[in-house]
């Protein structure tokens, strides 16, 4: 009787359990999530890559990109506020169709990590990545170092793994600047290269860490292939989604101009020096004119973009630009002087030829400069502008100590 009561008391238990289990509700799927690195394009926004977050929802639901790069031409004031650095990007879920469509005709590569979360982790990053992409959270303003695409993707994990690719990446040197990694992606558009090269101030050049140089979105996938979190790989698997195509290579160094720079400007130099002792034959004389114009008249527009770019604009890496000392707003007041040097009896007035010489001091002072600590790297605009500053000013002192020029000669 005793055993038989155990018997009922054990069947009626598991009855009792597996009538709770059936009750309980299914375990909520755990989301895939993967990184995704689009290789650079051929237009020149296309030119750093980009990256995005992809979520597999595993409940059967569509699966989605997460994509920070979303920015619109026709959005109101748009490129006024892209100069005054207000600019405004947003987060926008796409569907998987559509990306490969768009980078496939594109020819870009597109490479897949799938990212190795625990169920939490999975689960939280597709909570935020949804919650960000609501209408109220999606805009975001905009930085070209600080907060972009890559930036945005990155922070998102850090925040899943509880800082801890933050706490890794800021303790790594990355060996590169702001400055190195912008003009190195530029480079196969040499003209924005110089651009941007030209434009950024000694803020840009300071030594940055992985987690700082992860901006780049390239950086960053190969960061997140060398990231171990409490010991486990962060990356499961990895491949192409898209092979490499047609799109262009990625520079591994920055176009070097150096040389370049230096041979334009003495060749401008000695050509402002050899046409200031010519005065006598005319077309010596309209020689003079368009190269010693056109220098100034650039010297002085490069010049006035850099204070307003430092003065009116929320771009911190354009700030205190030393160039400033090379592309003068003070030459300027040398056009309306320049512009009469056709004439035969033209001498430049003693104030100009003191401004002259003051412009190209503030050129000369940028020698020294390059040798102290943290120094705005701006060699390749110092070899051509000393030259050309230098030799101005010592052909104005020349020619306004002359007597004028004897036309029957």
């Amino acid at each position: 009787m005793r055993s038989f009561a155990r018997w009922l008391a054990a069947v009626w238990l598991a009855g009792i359990a597996g009538l709770a289990q059936a009750q309980a509700p299914a375990a909520a799927p755990t989301p895939r999530i993967s990184l995704l690195s689009f290789a650079p394009g051929e237009v020149y926004w296309q030119r750093f890559g980009h990256n995005a977050l992809m979520v597999e929802p595993g409940d059967g639901g569509a699966t989605a990109v997460y994509n920070y790069g979303i920015f619109d031409f026709f959005q109101k004031n748009f490129f006024l506020n892209f100069a005054r650095g207000h600019m405004i990007y947003r987060l926008a879920a796409i569907p998987v169709p559509d990306t490969l469509a768009e980078y496939a005709a594109e020819g870009r590569a597109v490479y897949v990590q799938e990212l190795a979360l625990s169920p939490q982790q999975a689960v939280a990053l597709a909570a935020l990545l949804r919650d960000n992409a609501l209408p109220a959270n999606a805009e975001y303003r905009y930085d070209y170092f600080l907060s972009n695409c890559s930036t945005k993707v990155r922070d998102a994990l850090d925040q899943t793994l509880g800082g801890a690719l933050r706490q890794q990446w800021s303790a790594t040197a990355s060996n590169s600047s702001f400055r190195a990694e912008a003009t190195r992606l530029m480079s196969p558009v040499l003209p924005l290269m110089l651009g941007m090269d030209y434009i950024l101030g000694p803020d840009a050049d300071r030594p940055i860490s992985l987690w700082q140089q992860a901006y780049v979105p390239e950086v960053l996938m190969q960061a997140v292939r060398a990231a171990r979190i409490d010991g486990r790989p962060l990356v499961a698997r990895e491949g192409y989604w898209l092979p490499p195509g047609r799109g262009p290579k990625t520079p591994r160094e920055a176009f070097e101009f150096s040389g370049q720079a230096l041979a334009l400007g003495l060749e401008l130099a000695l050509a402002l020096v050899l046409l200031s002792g010519w005065r006598a034959l005319g077309f010596a004389r309209g020689a003079y004119l368009l190269l010693g114009l056109l220098p100034s008249l650039l010297s002085a527009l490069g010049g006035l973009v850099l204070a307003a770019a430092w003065t009116l604009t929320d771009h911190w890496a354009m700030a205190a630009n030393h160039n400033l000392l090379l592309f003068s707003p003070l030459s300027l007041l040398l056009l309306p002087t320049l512009a009469l040097s056709y004439r035969p009896d033209w001498r430049p007035a003693r104030w100009t030829r003191m401004l002259a010489v003051l412009i190209a001091f503030g050129a000369l002072l940028t020698l020294p400069m390059q040798l102290l600590s943290g120094a705005q790297q701006q060699l390749p605009w110092i070899l051509f502008w000393l030259p050309v500053h230098l030799a101005l000013a010592w052909s104005l002192r020349k020619i306004g100590r002359r007597p004028p020029v004897d036309l029957a000669l």
